[in-house]
């Protein structure tokens, strides 16, 4: 088979030309070849919308019983003829003297989703879907000018982005098309944020990254399902250079302090350098897209400095420290523990992991496996075969979890469930514990949770109990009273002799921001308005007395239930260039949100998060602060998100007029 060719660099949106459909069917026997191989379901889902033709639709049906393609048992004949079908379509398309529409229709959308997805996908679904895997006639998360400009109106719209990950690579490639000038302020040697600075063994996302991308820039040819690190952090340096981010991006500058001049209506950002040299920069608008997952928590644990050897976190991972044959202690069994324990337990001599806490982990048939080169071509080959894909993905790893994190108040066990379905999903992963862990009792009485799926993140088994199982780890449930030279002393007065440790534990994200002093309206302080780690905001975006103020990635928007953050950061993007576009047409100096706006938002948020997984009085989480609120994650469905940010309504907002304006 000849390997995956790139399609011409076209907007997913725009409709196929002759000459891709001409380049499908180039190579007839490659084209087949990649189909044998490539899942059949997106196929279905093509050649349906191609050609109009539901024959196949309906046979299909009762062998999908989900979107995930092992979920998907069609017969072979069916899948040959499926086939067959494709060939003689994609050939017919391609020597038409014009391709023709491809328009779906709204409601033959909805049928063609029902079926690849074996179950009936609402119709609230619809439109966000359309919009996702491309099938609306334009980008609609593009933001458009409604009004000629005055000159210069956009020209003197600088933005200063705070953060290179991908939510401010995001914020940078819509301003750069919208016309609207910009800096990216990124504290690291490179770009690509969380998927630069967490370069620890094994670090690999848990959401296929077929969905984990950006819906204007799929990517064809992923080597494996679940990428690793290395793969993501190289998608996000593609996308920097694809979209001409460079000449915008200062690296190595980190970010102090910002603060807001009413006056003059500008943001002034006080950065220092890798020199020491500290600047300060203006801009009409100021974006923080820092995320919450950006300061490691390092734990107060006594003794900890006088250790003596390498001790480092995982997402500051010491790179020069040979940890072949050494004694390991590792504490920590969160998400980063889980991938980089089995990642250097055959390297090291002794690993010690210290429990902090117990965690439900979920296998899955594909997170090791590779993406075949047939489904590589027919990404990049046939075209809406990777559009159809990426919905399947979109699907199976969103909304379809969301009941299951509801308390059901009459439900007779609510101490290790919470429903019906909640329960049925604690029995399976109970199963994958006991059938890895059936011989060694003893792991399986540290390791198995008592509070419900999902009450904490829930993880992906990256042979986590294969290696707890090996002679050379040992699993402590004691916790850690001290660590002295050489050695951790578990909570129980036990001595663990190790020459290195690894701090697998997390991140502060209820105290978002934390390091930068951000000052708005009167000198309020951000972090005084928001207390210590209570961090609000209107979407997640918006904080009244912070002017052109748009957060990313900010209180209650990371995603615990399914969902991909770049899904969630187009969402919050479009909304904040939808902000700047009002600022900028309406000729207004600022804008920021209505306090009532802000706190009724944040008392739904309360109010839903008090029915949800996540307050269950069983768990500990670092979704929750101090006083046990929920700041990090949000509350709500994908949809209802993408909702809630898809238009601005803009008499939430209070508006400022230029200074000796009328």
């Amino acid at each position: 088979m000849t390997t995956a060719v790139p399609s011409e660099d076209r907007s997913v949106h725009a409709l196929p030309t002759q000459a891709e459909f001409r380049r499908a069917v180039a190579d007839e026997a490659a084209l087949r070849a990649a189909l044998e191989q490539a899942d059949s379901v997106p196929q279905l889902m093509v050649q349906a919308q191609l050609s109009g033709d539901t024959d196949l639709l309906e046979r299909a049906r009762p062998h999908v019983s989900g979107a995930w393609s092992y979920m998907q048992q069609l017969p072979p004949d069916l899948c040959a003829e499926i086939r067959e079908r494709l060939v003689a379509t994609l050939k017919a398309r391609a020597g038409a003297a014009q391709p023709g529409p491809a328009d779906l229709s709204p409601a033959m959308f909805g049928r063609l989703m029902s079926v690849g997805v074996g179950a009936l996908v609402a119709d609230d679904y619809v439109a966000m879907m359309m919009e996702e895997v491309g099938a609306e006639k334009r980008d609609v998360r593009s933001v458009n000018w409604r009004r000629p400009l005055p000159a210069g109106a956009r020209e003197g719209f600088h933005v200063l982005i705070v953060g290179a990950g991908l939510s401010g690579l995001c914020m940078g490639i819509k301003l750069r098309e919208a016309g609207i000038p910009f800096t990216i302020l990124e504290r690291g040697d490179a770009v690509g944020g969380t998927w630069y600075e967490n370069s620890y063994p094994g670090c690999a996302v848990d959401i296929p990254n077929h969905f984990y991308s950006y819906s204007f820039e799929p990517k064809a040819d992923w080597s494996r399902h679940f990428a690793k690190r290395d793969e993501l952090w190289q998608y996000l340096e593609h996308c920097a250079d694809k979209y001409g981010l460079r000449p915008h991006i200062r690296l190595r500058t980190e970010v102090l302090a910002a603060r807001y001049d009413e006056a003059r209506a500008v943001w002034r950002v006080t950065t220092r350098d890798a020199a020491g040299r500290t600047e300060v920069l203006e801009g009409r608008a100021f974006v923080p897209a820092v995320g919450q997952l950006n300061i490691p928590a390092i734990p107060d644990i006594p003794g900890l400095d006088s250790f003596g050897g390498p001790a480092f976190h995982t997402a500051r991972w010491d790179h020069g420290t040979d940890l072949r044959g050494k004694r390991v202690a590792m504490i920590g069994t969160g998400a980063s523990g889980m991938q980089a324990g089995p990642s250097i337990a055959p390297l090291v001599d002794r690993l010690t992991v210290f429990q902090r806490g117990r965690h439900w982990c979920l296998p899955h048939p594909l997170y090791h496996a590779e993406v075949n080169a047939g489904m590589q071509w027919a990404c990049a080959n046939v075209p809406y075969f990777g559009n159809w894909y990426r919905f399947l993905l979109f699907w199976a790893s969103g909304d379809g979890l969301y009941s299951m994190l509801q308390v059901d108040p009459e439900w007779p066990t609510p101490q290790i469930s919470l429903n019906a379905e909640n329960h049925a999903f604690r029995e399976r992963l109970l199963a994958h514990m006991h059938a890895e862990l059936a011989e060694r009792p003893d792991l399986l009485a540290k390791a198995m949770p008592a509070y419900p799926p999902y009450g904490k993140r829930m993880l992906r088994d990256n042979g986590w109990y294969k290696m707890l199982k090996r002679d050379n780890v040992a699993l402590c449930d004691a916790g850690v009273a001290r660590v002295e030279p050489g050695a951790v002393v578990d909570g129980q007065g036990v001595r663990h002799g190790v020459d290195a440790i690894v701090l697998a534990t997390g991140f502060q994200a209820t105290r978002m921001l934390a390091d930068m002093e951000i000052t708005g309206r009167g000198g309020v302080n951000l972090r005084a308005l928001w207390g210590e780690d209570n961090p609000r905001a209107h979407l997640g975006i918006t904080v009244p007395g912070f002017p052109n103020m748009f957060l990313m990635q900010g209180p209650n928007t990371i995603l615990s239930h399914g969902g991909s953050m770049f899904f969630h950061t187009e969402c919050q993007v479009r909304y904040a260039m939808q902000c700047i576009r009002e600022l900028i047409e309406g000729g207004h100096a600022a804008m920021d949100v209505r306090p009532a706006v802000y706190e009724e938002f944040n008392r739904r948020v309360d109010e839903a998060h008090a029915r949800m997984v996540w307050t269950h009085k069983g768990v500990k989480n670092w979704y929750r602060n101090k006083a046990g609120r929920v700041t990090a994650v949000s509350p709500w469905r994908l949809v209802d998100y993408w909702r809630m940010t898809a238009a601005l309504n803009p008499s939430d907002y209070r508006y400022d007029k230029p200074a000796g304006g009328a």
